[in-house]
């Protein structure tokens, strides 16, 4: 089978598209049809041997977290699943990835795939939409009536927290940049803060329940940020070689997320989906063979949007 791999750490030109063998499903795992990956930033500090540490990769690796694909085979003690089923996957990021025609992944980490969408474009929803479901629910535990600040939601993630922030009924306020601006609002943010003109904090006049950072700002902007928060309200940041502040005195807590893979969370997902409450937006979709090009644009700062990766045709 075709597939994407590195076999060393290094810049985009390390990406090679190649011939390997396709992979065996053993106990517990799925046989993929990959019908689609996406481009995380995450694949970039990977490939750049940035995160050797938390992420430990066995060389040559294949990229992609996030899969979409129909079932080719199960492996020992998978049930609930069958041949010909599709399903969306957040898969392990030290594991194999699905930038290949073919990927075998834990069962667990599977769940139905959406039916109102085409199933490439599936691949936009795991890993960002379960960033935002858990820095929101899990971390900071949004209710309704509560005000959340989303700072830097022109991103992928962004885009899933204000639509999730507001079907949870909370009022969004949210800081981008002119080119995402129109999608933020769209999405259904009630302010919409042009970060490159206003400073956050001199923008948001009444303290909030919720701020959600992430943005990549510098160091002095993250730590003015609790100041927003009344007491008692929290911090859930996902840039976290920045560590979250706080401020112990009023009781606002700052969290750092390590999103982690949830079938039922991401089942949830699919629903929200499939109801019409939740979209999902897609900015291009580019052939497996152009993955390396899609790293270099990313590198050089000229990606923007949700880039859906898809495998050739069977």
């Amino acid at each position: 089978m075709k597939a994407v791999r590195f076999h060393e750490y290094g810049d985009p030109s390390v990406l090679r598209y190649e011939d390997v063998e396709q992979p065996v499903p053993g106990a517990g795992q799925v046989l993929v049809r990959v019908a689609a990956t996406s481009f995380n930033g995450v694949d970039d500090t990977i490939r750049g041997g940035f995160m050797q540490g938390p992420i430990p990769v066995t060389l040559p690796h294949t990229p992609g977290i996030d899969v979409a694909g129909t079932v080719e085979a199960l492996g020992e003690g998978v049930s609930g699943l069958g041949a010909g089923d599709q399903v969306v996957g957040f898969l392990p990021m030290t594991g194999v990835g699905a930038a290949a025609e073919y990927v075998v992944a834990p069962a667990g980490t599977l769940a139905r795939a959406p039916r109102s969408i085409p199933l490439p474009d599936a691949a936009a929803l795991p890993l960002v939409g379960l960033t935002a479901w858990q820095a929101l629910f899990d971390h900071a535990k949004l209710v309704s009536g509560q005000r959340v600040l989303i700072n830097g939601a022109g991103g992928a993630v962004g885009g899933y927290a204000v639509q999730l922030a507001k079907n949870a009924g909370a009022y969004v306020i949210a800081t981008a940049g002119p080119r995402s601006s129109g999608q933020v609002g769209a999405a259904g943010a009630d302010e919409v803060v042009d970060h490159t003109t206003t400073e956050v904090t001199a923008a948001v006049t009444e303290p909030v329940d919720v701020v959600l950072n992430l943005a990549p700002v510098d160091p002095a902007q993250l730590a003015a940020l609790p100041t927003l928060i009344r007491s008692g309200g929290v911090l859930v940041n996902t840039t976290v070689w920045m560590p979250a502040p706080g401020d112990e005195q009023r009781g606002v807590r700052g969290i750092d997320l390590f999103v982690t893979s949830d079938a039922g969370q991401l089942a949830r997902l699919v629903e929200l989906v499939d109801s019409g409450e939740l979209r999902v937006d897609v900015a291009q979709r580019v052939p497996l063979a152009e993955l390396p090009a899609v790293h270099t644009r990313a590198a050089a700062g000229e990606l923007h949007g949700k880039t859906v990766i898809v495998a050739p045709a069977a």
